[in-house]
């Protein structure tokens, strides 16, 4: 889901750009407001731990294979701010680091990667928590709010590869959308996995003050 350079036009990326430095200094002035003793560490841990996930990839059908993201993750242990930093500096060392992306759509993949798949992400998770009653709900809103989060986040990036003439709609959206829901479902596990270990180990993790 990474975009290199050269597969978005001019208006596209700048006006992503913009918008994703917007989100990130909102993040930044929100968790400052938070952020304690339980925060600071947590977020560096996550950043970690989800830039280590992401390097490994599970295969998919057709020969495709694709990797664990963590928007939600982070977003239910952080709030959706405090986890559009931590998937920022991810992608940004991604980018710099391991050419995983392009510099001119940094931007894009931020706001793909990093704003919708956490902010998205948790606001799923929250309203199916709602709907979903019985011992398992959580797990229930953290798996459905994962798989949807990365379709969600596919979807943008289709659209705005039409968007810029690169690939026609009608072509991107359903082969984003469509290995990516199967890739969805690795994540969801993956989420409920490391949630469900978290809340035996250290359950305190999720009730910390949320940005």
């Amino acid at each position: 889901m990474h975009i290199p350079d050269g597969f978005l036009d001019a208006k596209t990326w700048v006006t992503l750009d913009v918008v994703s430095a917007g989100f990130i200094a909102l993040a930044v002035r929100k968790t400052r407001r938070v952020i304690g003793e339980k925060q600071t560490p947590l977020i560096g841990v996550l950043a970690a731990f989800i830039f280590a996930a992401q390097m490994i990839n599970f295969p998919v059908a057709g020969g495709t294979s694709g990797h664990f993201m963590g928007g939600v993750l982070a977003a239910v242990l952080l709030g959706p701010l405090s986890a559009v930093l931590v998937m920022s500096v991810v992608l940004i060392v991604q980018c710099f680091v391991f050419q995983d992306g392009g510099v001119t759509t940094l931007g894009a993949n931020i706001f793909n990667m990093g704003i919708i798949s956490t902010v998205a992400g948790y606001y799923l998770f929250r309203v199916v928590g709602h709907l979903v009653v019985g011992d398992g709900r959580r797990s229930v809103a953290v798996f459905v709010a994962s798989l949807l989060s990365i379709v969600i986040s596919a979807s943008a990036c289709a659209i705005e590869l039409a968007v810029s003439g690169t690939v026609p709609l009608g072509v991107a959206l359903p082969a984003m959308a469509g290995v990516h829901m199967l890739i969805g479902i690795g994540e969801g596990i993956i989420t409920v996995a490391v949630l469900g270990l978290v809340s035996r180990v250290r359950p305190d993790l999720l009730e910390i003050e949320k940005a």
